[in-house]
């Protein structure tokens, strides 16, 4: 029995948390927070102004405010908070600052070039900051992988290689590079502008050919990763020498492919890099600078900056499907009623944002139905299966709604997602059996994320789903995934988190499948799972999980306490059984102690995951969802 005071106190806290929530949803009944990167996106921003003759200098002088207060004390910028300088994210801060006028004596430029230097500077970058260097002439585009445009023509599945075995952000990014890297524009810059005080040596000295050896290192990787750069080579004596007969028809296929992906709202992919190469692309196929497809993306751009009185950054894309989805279960399990009227405005928002038109993962999906949601307002050639499940929860668990609309979509929905399991037993987030590893050898993937394979957390969310739709673990995609999981479970307990940090993220979602589906809670594996968490608790009584986990497995959930990564952990625990004792007691008291006045949290950390290694994320608004539904449940378990 729970102390009264205690009890009051953890009511308390759960309605502040609601009613802070329900503060800050827009008036048309759906939920959009911040969704924060890292510095490069900004420094991109600028860099792209200058490649398309549109400089603002007033939002300029607000970005180059935001870079310097997000330098690091070595000089360099990070990939996220708390994290060690990145050499690729310092070039492009670098550069940004210096096309924005600040001088190369300007004591965060001094310290910047030299931690650079000490990196190894350009030659050490990864490849998409080699390629934007090329486009100003700071980089020789013979030192960039090679990518020909006839890609656009190679047939599947014969191939080893073509746009539609790749990732959906992967796709969308390469289709525009490939008419940028056939026609290697350069916009050549004054020698004042220039970058050679970057290079640790002259640049004409220094050898532009890529490491042969991988790392982390493997015969496997190695075999591959020399593979592909004999083919990279073959490719520039090929591109260099012959003819190109298919030349022409594969930049004609990629201008079509683009214009029909571009005539819709939302941007390229709904991301920024896709949508920043590809008004390049026009460009250069000779749109002007007024054409709706070119304007459109550079709108679809402006309307991700995050401007203050004093400050300007941008974000990758808008995060409005999956806030609001989140809010809405995250509000139903703490306990406010399936039909209370804001909820029911989100519900019904959340229909309409359904996509009933196919996209590209019909490729390989050809006879499913369309039916999913995207992560932003509009994304319609790209929903996901992570969204697609979290907004058909709510659904599940919403009253109110218009019986007939609500049973349609949940319906098309539910094929979807069904006709979307790959062959493997789990799933992925865009696309189905986006599977051929190998591929992220190519010197172009240097970044390690050219695709879309199935993935721990997302398979654990469709357990969930599956579960909150009543079906049990006999149903055969059930099977399945169970046995997905089962398989790519860590040895100690954990399973990794490919869209959360990290680990925490993966068990939560996991766990909280395994449960819903009605999986046994007693077997080895699950109460391994359980130990994990245990193990990795705080001495403050929370949990958290620094992103340096994705490069090494030491840090599995090992860092400072963060209230989304708590609540993730007593989720996880909660579902497995552990409803009681001092290991959840002490992570409810953590979440009701770091509870601000207005009802709110805040993550100091980052909780989101891009691309594991060289993208993370930083979800504003998740530190009120998930301790706000940890102590929901906690609540009903106790009762």
């Amino acid at each position: 029995m729970l102390p009264s005071a205690f009890v009051t106190g953890l009511l308390d806290a759960i309605s502040r948390a609601q009613a802070h929530l329900l503060s800050v949803q827009r008036a048309d009944g759906h939920w959009v927070g911040e969704l924060e990167a890292d510095v490069t996106l900004t420094a991109e921003c600028l860099l792209l102004g200058h490649l398309i003759d549109r400089v603002n200098r007033e939002k300029e002088a607000k970005a180059v405010r935001y870079l310097r207060r997000r330098q690091l004390l070595d000089g360099g910028f990070n990939l996220f908070e708390a994290g060690p300088t990145n050499l690729s994210a310092t070039i492009k801060a670098y550069f940004a600052m210096k096309l924005a006028g600040v001088p190369v004596d300007d004591p965060a430029m001094v310290a910047a070039r030299e931690r650079v230097r000490e990196l190894g500077g350009p030659v050490k970058a990864n490849v998409f900051t080699k390629i934007l260097l090329a486009l100003f002439g700071e980089y020789d585009w013979n030192g960039v992988p090679s990518m020909p445009a006839e890609v656009m023509l190679l047939p599947r599945p014969f191939f080893l290689f073509n746009i539609y075995e790749v990732s959906y952000w992967s796709r969308t990014v390469i289709v525009p590079l490939l008419v940028i890297m056939d026609r290697k524009p350069v916009k050549w810059l004054p020698p004042t502008l220039g970058l050679d005080e970057l290079w640790p040596e002259p640049r004409e000295k220094t050898s532009l050919r890529f490491p042969r050896v991988p790392e982390p290192f493997s015969w496997r990787k190695l075999f591959w990763k020399n593979f592909f750069i004999a083919v990279d080579d073959g490719l520039k004596i090929w591109e260099q020498f012959s003819p190109r007969p298919l030349r022409k028809r594969a930049i004609e296929a990629a201008r079509l492919w683009l214009e029909e992906r571009l005539a819709v709202p939302g941007g390229l992919g709904g991301i920024y890099p896709a949508m920043a190469n590809s008004i390049l692309a026009m460009r250069l196929l000779g749109y002007p600078d007024d054409h709706p497809l070119v304007l459109g993306q550079i709108k679809e751009i402006e309307a991700l900056g995050v401007e203050t009185a004093d400050e300007l950054h941008y974000q990758p894309c808008p995060s409005p499907v999956w806030d609001t989805s989140l809010a809405l279960n995250a509000l139903i399990e703490s306990g406010l009623p399936a039909d209370d009227p804001p909820l029911v405005r989100s519900g019904e928002w959340l229909i309409g944002r359904q996509v009933l038109v196919p996209g590209d993962w019909q490729v390989k999906r050809p006879h499913v139905k369309p039916g999913g949601w995207a992560f932003q307002y509009r994304n319609d050639f790209y929903p996901d299966l992570d969204d697609t499940a979290m907004v058909l929860m709510g659904l599940e668990k919403l009253r109110g709604l218009d019986p007939d609309a609500t049973q349609a979509a949940k319906e098309l929905g539910l094929g979807w997602f069904l006709g979307m399991q790959g062959e493997d037993g789990g799933w992925a987030s865009f696309d189905a059996d986006n599977n051929r590893l190998y591929l992220n050898n190519i010197p172009f993937a240097d970044h390690g994320a050219l695709l879309d394979p199935s993935t721990e957390d997302l398979t654990g969310r469709g357990l969930e789903l599956l579960g909150t739709l009543g079906y049990r673990k006999d149903f055969e995609p059930a099977q399945r995934a169970i046995q997905f999981l089962r398989h790519t479970q860590r040895h100690d307990g954990p399973w990794e988190g490919r869209w959360g940090v990290n680990y925490i993220y993966g068990t939560w979602s996991v766990l909280r499948g395994l449960a819903a589906i009605g999986e046994d809670l007693r077997h080895e594996y699950v109460q391994r799972a359980v130990r994990w968490l245990e193990r990795r608790q705080n001495k403050d009584g929370g949990w958290g999980e620094t992103c340096e986990s994705y490069d090494d497995v030491a840090f599995a959930g090992v860092g400072e306490s963060t209230p989304s990564q708590t609540a993730w952990a007593l989720l996880a625990l909660l579902a497995a059984g552990r409803t009681s004792g001092r290991t959840v007691e002490r992570g409810v008291e953590y979440l009701l102690r770091t509870q601000r006045a207005d009802g709110s949290w805040e993550d100091p950390l980052w909780n989101g995951t891009g691309f594991p290694r060289v993208f993370y994320l930083k979800y504003h608004l998740y530190a009120q969802f998930f301790p706000l539904w940890a102590l929901g449940i906690y609540r009903r378990v106790q009762a």
